[in-house]
């Protein structure tokens, strides 16, 4: 029987730890940032509860603060038509309820959100009373039709003394008011949860203070990835064991302030052979936990530093994504580590205080805590004080109230708290925005096109929304297409001077294929082992001097021997970066050997990781027709044809692959697109493709590349391998990229306050190549800042609009369509790639030290895995606020050029899809492919849209509209300018 109940309880506790890590940050090593809901864990719950239920699992908010919204209101992002739309489908029937007077919910509750009430409670309230002037003067945003209903001058000068006595007299009415009424429900003060909260509550003593500092030390060399001199002993055996073995030792004693109490729990765990799990029931059981508070109490522990919490999971689940070496880590190992630290930190609180109880008895005689008191009267008065002043009652009008009228007010008080009239805020806030997209779709009319010049094919990220616009601009002749950045290839790419393979697909796919990148055989054998010595060597005297600076012999002669040297490439970097950036180009150029992509399967050949070398011709056929078919390029080849990826580089930027391809899983696109363009030039994949009725001309040639977003270079790869006859058009091409480079960095250059609004287009060019190469600078670029929209259609749809950025465009045919199957692909691989994007900008605009990193100042790598703050944090996941700073955390508003029925259908089908959209964690809306029409779709209903502003046209290309103004930009229809200005 015990052995029974044993397995049951070992059972319930790996349900417990695999939900507690369910709510953990999914972020992975960050060599591949990969992008995804920050709240992946509450999809299951409609957008707003699941920002209300993080925020108090998670402390962070769940909106921006009343304040953001409404200078947002003032600047007229946010329209009164728009909160008038959102309280009228809150309210319903209820939005006519006469609250007081003629004054109804709907007109009470705009009031309520357009302009707030102070939140003041307790002591803060006393003081604003006692030391304020808020008692003598009226409200200054207190509305003219207010004003003239309480009798008051239209003058707002707070000296007018008749105001100070409406004012007065308003406050002590409204003090009698609050106690002729009962009280309503007692304030949520937020409660200890934790044993750390009720230690620090009762004692003044924060056992974190000890626990974290030797967790996050052990934690860091367990998963370290080479940043230590020597690897932490015995890892192979798991972060449990490894931890007891350290600190059995005789001096674990002298480390810190638990040695003393630490040691015997450890002694005692080696002598009971305990394993993770039974340890870490041990550990819940000395502290006096019931089965049924277990869960709740290691969300707490595993929360309070759950970015190293995080980390152990990820590796524990997603070994493919460590860089280096996945060492065996388990969140249960992490946990019992955890409270064998906790249980010693609370040995040593209770004896510092006298308690000689046991552990059990301490939390019990810890958590005796007060019930949290009702709102106080003043606090109740405080709160009609607001509403009588917006709603223009006087003191006798107050007076009259009956104890109904009263109770409807605070009815309505309670219903629209601080985080409620957020709530409403930010709705309106989206409504907004979203609509001004579909006035722009609905609005435009594009010219007809001819026949292409040459065709591009981009990823459909954000940032080539503006490289798109201006190609176009510049070459109308030129035809370009939106696909996921990893264009169908998923594989452990290689390069030829890489340290290891590394996954460039989306996170979801593991990837089974290996390509590496070979030297050409053309390339003299000399050069090559010559270039690969050189390498070597340069690896090893970095990693002596890496190493070597740290201790002080070492460091102190290689300061005197190289420390004049250094200072040379410092300089350079700080105060010359774009000449560092040009000699460093020239390097890369001597250094390289011309290699080629091996993307054909060699059989019998094992990989080094996956599962086979290369693909075959059927894989590499599926591959092309996957992407080919469905994009409207069937029937009109150009004789050219570009596939460009994307990346991004920079210095000193720990997050730098957070700017890269997210549907590479944060690597950069360019080995991708070459791949898909060598698979597309095979004769023998041609023909397997013409046998499915995808026919590529045999003029056509397709050629890989890879555009830099911070730099902006783009470089095209085996152009020497293009035929004789498409090299015209190649260097039509080349020339057309080079402008509009110069145009789009042009364009991002209004965004950076260090550029001068006067700058050119070539002086705006090296100014994004300086940003790559300055060694000092946290912003090289926005990366998907200001992302709010997704497109799924025709690019006849957007061509020729002004979208600022701000849309992924993915390029979807509906007329070769027939049965949807196409558009069901496109979305169940696009939507997750741009949501988790969205949602994870969304929530780190939102709280930036919370559900982002916080600043990169203070932030210094730890274990080749994360970034902390200084010299000792937790592991600080998401995003940094200098990606963060322009963005308008909005969710994502999809428009699939598609019938409504087919839409509706699609989401039917797909339970990812449609628990997104119903839940309200995106918007989706349908665009007639045959007219103009707009219809929005959510779980409730299906919503014609009606127009509600004209399109305004440019003439003279997208320069004419953003030059010299730096904020966000309302979408515009732009008529294109060949014109080049220097």
């Amino acid at each position: 029987m015990h052995h029974s109940s044993s397995n049951t309880s070992r059972a319930a506790l790996e349900r417990i730890v695999e939900r507690v890590g369910h709510l953990l940050p999914a972020q992975g090593p960050i060599q591949v940032f990969v992008h995804h809901n920050t709240l992946h864990a509450f999809e299951h719950l409609s957008f707003h509860d699941a920002v209300v239920e993080a925020g108090r699992l998670y402390g962070c908010a769940p909106y921006l603060t009343e304040d953001r919204y409404r200078d947002e209101l003032r600047r007229g992002r946010i329209g009164d038509a728009d909160i008038t739309a959102v309280l009228e489908a809150d309210l319903g029937g209820r939005r006519d309820e006469l609250v007081f007077g003629s004054t109804t919910r709907l007109e009470l509750s705009r009031l309520l959100v357009a302009h707030g009430i102070p939140e003041h409670t307790g002591w803060a309230l006393q003081w604003e009373l006692d030391e304020t002037d808020a008692l003598e003067r009226a409200r200054v945003d207190m509305p003219a039709e207010a004003r003239e209903r309480a009798g008051l001058p239209s003058t707002r000068d707070p000296s007018d003394s008749e105001t100070a006595r409406y004012v007065r007299a308003l406050w002590s009415a409204c003090q009698r008011a609050a106690e002729r009424c009962e009280a309503s429900s007692p304030r949520r003060d937020a409660r200890p949860e934790r044993l750390r909260d009720l230690v620090l509550a009762s004692l003044d003593i924060d056992i974190d203070e000890w626990v974290h500092p030797l967790l996050t030390r052990v934690t860091g060399a367990f998963l370290d990835q080479g940043l230590a001199d020597w690897p932490m002993p015995g890892r192979e055996r798991g972060l449990l064991p490894c931890f007891l073995e350290l600190y059995s030792r005789p001096l674990a004693r002298l480390g810190g302030p638990l040695g003393v109490t630490l040691q015997p729990l450890v002694k005692r765990e080696l002598e009971a052979r305990r394993d993770g799990w039974t340890s870490l029931e041990r550990s819940l059981e000395q502290l006096g936990l019931p089965p049924e508070t277990w869960e709740e109490f290691l969300e707490g522990e595993a929360l309070a530093l759950r970015g190293f919490a995080g980390m152990v999971y990820q590796f524990e689940r997603r070994p493919d994504r460590v860089p280096v070496y996945p060492a065996p880590a388990r969140l249960v190992d992490f946990l019992s580590v955890r409270l064998l630290l906790v249980r010693a930190a609370l040995t040593r609180a209770a004896t510092s205080v006298g308690f000689n109880g046991s552990l059990a008895e301490l939390r019990s005689w810890l958590s005796q805590s007060p019930r949290a008191p009702t709102p106080s009267s003043h606090e109740r008065a405080w709160a009609l004080f607001h509403v009588a002043q917006l709603t223009g009652l006087t003191a006798a009008n107050v007076q009259d109230l009956d104890a109904r009228a009263l109770e409807r007010v605070e009815a309505v008080l309670s219903e629209l708290d601080s985080i409620e009239r957020r709530r409403v805020l930010h709705c309106a806030y989206e409504r907004h925005l979203r609509h001004r997209l579909f006035d722009a779709l609905t609005r435009h009319h594009p010219p007809s096109s001819s026949a292409p010049a040459f065709q591009a094919a981009f990823c459909i990220d954000d940032r080539e929304e503006s490289i798109r616009r201006h190609l176009e601009e510049v070459e109308p002749e030129v035809e370009t297409f939106g696909l996921a950045g990893f264009y169908g290839v998923a594989m452990h790419y290689r390069g030829i001077n890489d340290a290891h393979a590394r996954p460039l697909c989306p996170v979801a796919i593991r990837p089974r294929h290996y390509v590496a990148e070979l030297g050409e055989a053309t390339t003299p054998a000399l050069r090559r082992r010559l270039l690969r010595q050189w390498e070597r060597a340069r690896a090893r005297f970095d990693e002596n001097v890496h190493t070597g600076s740290r201790h002080a012999r070492r460091g102190a002669v290689l300061f005197v021997v190289l420390g004049a040297l250094w200072v040379i490439p410092l300089l350079l970097r700080v105060v010359f970066p774009w000449l560092h950036r040009a000699l460093g180009r020239s390097y890369e150029g001597l250094q390289s050997g011309g290699g080629r992509l091996a993307i054909e399967h060699q059989p019998g050949e094992r990989p080094p990781v996956g599962e086979q070398v290369g693909f075959t011709p059927q894989e590499m056929a599926e591959i092309v027709f996957s992407q080919l078919s469905v994009i409207g390029i069937r029937d009109r080849f150009a004789a050219l044809v570009l596939i460009i990826g994307h990346g991004s580089t920079s210095l000193n930027n720990p997050q730098e692959s957070a700017y890269n391809c997210g549907a590479c899983g944060g690597g950069r696109g360019g080995a991708n697109a070459r791949a898909f363009a060598q698979m597309a030039n095979l004769p023998e994949v041609r023909r397997l493709l013409a046998e499915r009725g995808l026919c590529i001309p045999s003029e056509t040639w397709f050629v890989g590349g890879e555009r830099n977003t911070a730099s902006n270079d783009v470089e095209l790869y085996d152009v020497d391998l293009v035929p004789a006859r498409v090299r015209p058009r190649l260097r039509r091409a080349v020339e057309t990229l080079e402008i509009a480079r110069r145009r789009e960095a042009h364009e991002r250059c209004r965004r950076f306050e260090s550029a001068s609004a006067g700058l050119s287009p070539r002086a705006a060019l090296r100014h994004v190549e300086a940003r790559s190469a300055d060694l000092a600078q946290p912003r090289a670029e926005c990366g998907h800042a200001t992302n709010a929209f997704c497109v799924v259609g025709r690019r006849s749809r957007t061509r020729g609009l002004f979208l600022d950025r701000r849309a992924f465009l993915v390029s979807y045919d509906p007329l070769g369509d027939a049965d949807g199957a196409q558009l069901e692909r496109t979305l169940a691989a696009v939507v997750p790639v741009v949501a988790g994007i969205n949602l994870e900008y969304f929530f780190g605009a939102v709280d930036p030290s919370g559900y982002g990193s916080g600043t990169k100042l203070p932030h210094n790598i730890t274990a080749l895995v994360g970034v902390m703050d200084g010299a000792q944090s937790d592991l600080r996941t998401g995003l940094p606020w200098q990606m963060l700073e322009i963005h308008e955390p909005v969710r994502l508003s999809i428009v699939v050029e598609a019938e409504v029925a087919r839409v509706q259908a699609l989401l039917s089908r797909s339970a990812e899809l449609r628990r997104l959209v119903d839940h309200g964690w995106i918007y989706m809306a349908a665009l007639d492919p045959n007219s103009s029409s707009i219809v929005e779709l959510d779980a409730a209903s299906v919503r014609p849209y009606t127009p509600e502003r004209a399109l305004q046209a440019i003439h003279g290309g997208s320069r004419r509209h953003y030059e010299g103004r730096r904020g966000h930009l309302p979408f515009v229809a732009i008529a294109p300018s060949t014109e080049e200005v220097a």
